[in-house]
């Protein structure tokens, strides 16, 4: 009996003890058990890579050839031979002018070089009847020289004479319009009847089998385009048409102007198209693009960017994962990418999506992407 309160005293009094053990060990087993759980964001390395930029200039489409066709002479229209928008060739008949008082100055023109013609054998004949006077000493030689003068100045009439039938016969000639190549009339202001005077616009005639595309680029472009390591880049220019579809056919950079603009500080190109299916027009607008090359550049998606008072960061993983803001310095803006100048290297790991949930030096578990993956993702580079 006595010996069993020994026990039960004993036990008594190390109880606190062991309710400490028991805690402890407890303690540590949940300690075990409680492992932090970090948010899991995409990661990814700058890379380098060779890619393109395109550069897009508002263009003005002219026909190689386009002109006006005037009116050389006055009167009525007698005949339209053509209609507006019709293909003519080189020396078809498009208008014909009334020609009745060309046709008469035409008869009278050479009515007066056959009469200077008949005076001119007259005089002649009288010359040589001086000459012979004159060998016998029967007539002085001032009369010799009298008749020379005549038959000189009757020569002299029938060169004006002669000058003025060339003249009613261009006249006559100008009362017959024709193309003076092959293209595509254009409108006709004035109709069958209607009287024009000299110079009078009839239509105007465009050879659209070619064009000219004019685009305006900076002096700091111009530079690059001009340079020896751009010259391809002046051949197999695209021309998008106003339904943003491209012309089927590339074009080649011809020529620059040799100045300038002050106002603007552009300076205007000339690019020259094909255009067999006549489908460019002149007046026609559109868009230059010229493509640019990029050598071994370092590229990051733009989403994997934030600004912060007109300054562009994203957030750098360092090798504890933790993140760190970090600006950087793009070189260029292109479709989904930056590409850098300074700020991160090819070694470095960026936060590539999320970024609106992590602030600098928050720990993340990274979950790497590569870069080429995303670039397939974001337009297949």
């Amino acid at each position: 009996m006595f010996k069993s309160l020994n026990i039960g005293h004993l036990f008594l009094r190390r109880m606190p003890i062991l309710i400490l053990v028991i805690t402890l060990f407890a303690s540590c087993g949940s300690k075990k058990q409680q492992r932090v759980v970090y948010e899991k964001f995409p990661v990814t390395t700058p890379a380098l890579k060779d890619t393109f930029y395109v550069n897009e200039y508002v263009a003005d489409i002219h026909s190689v050839r386009n002109i006006e066709v005037r009116a050389r002479i006055g009167g009525f229209i007698e005949t339209i031979h053509i209609d507006e928008g019709q293909f003519v060739k080189e020396g078809q008949l498009l208008f014909s002018i009334s020609s009745q008082e060309y046709k008469q100055e035409l008869t009278k023109a050479r009515a007066s070089l056959a009469s200077a013609v008949a005076e001119a054998k007259s005089t002649e004949v009288e010359l040589n009847s001086v000459k012979m006077l004159a060998s016998k000493n029967v007539v002085s030689k001032s009369e010799l020289d009298i008749a020379q003068a005549r038959w000189e100045a009757q020569l002299a009439k029938i060169e004006e004479a002669k000058a003025d039938e060339a003249s009613a016969e261009l006249k006559l000639s100008f009362a017959k319009v024709r193309a003076p190549f092959s293209g595509v009339v254009n409108r006709i202001s004035n109709k069958i009847g209607s009287l024009i005077e000299e110079g009078t616009l009839l239509t105007t005639l465009s050879d659209n089998h070619e064009v000219f595309a004019y685009f305006n680029v900076s002096e700091k472009e111009y530079l690059n385009l001009v340079g020896e390591r751009n010259i391809d880049q002046r051949k197999n220019i695209v021309l998008t048409l106003a339904n943003n579809k491209q012309h089927p056919y590339k074009g080649v950079i011809e020529t620059v102007e040799s100045e300038m603009d002050k106002s603007t500080g552009n300076i205007a190109f000339r690019a020259r198209f094909p255009n067999p299916d006549l489908i460019l027009k002149n007046g026609a607008t559109g868009k230059i693009a010229i493509t640019n090359p990029l050598d071994s550049v370092l590229l990051i998606p733009q989403k994997s960017t934030f600004e912060i008072q007109d300054n562009i960061y994203v957030y750098v993983v360092d090798n504890k994962n933790k993140v760190q803001i970090r600006e950087i310095k793009p070189r260029l803006r292109i479709p989904h990418f930056y590409v850098i100048e300074s700020g991160v290297t090819d070694k470095d790991r960026i936060v590539y999506e999320g970024i609106q949930r992590v602030k600098e030096g928050d720990q993340i578990d990274p979950q790497p992407i590569q870069m080429q993956n995303i670039m397939v993702q974001l337009d297949g580079l």
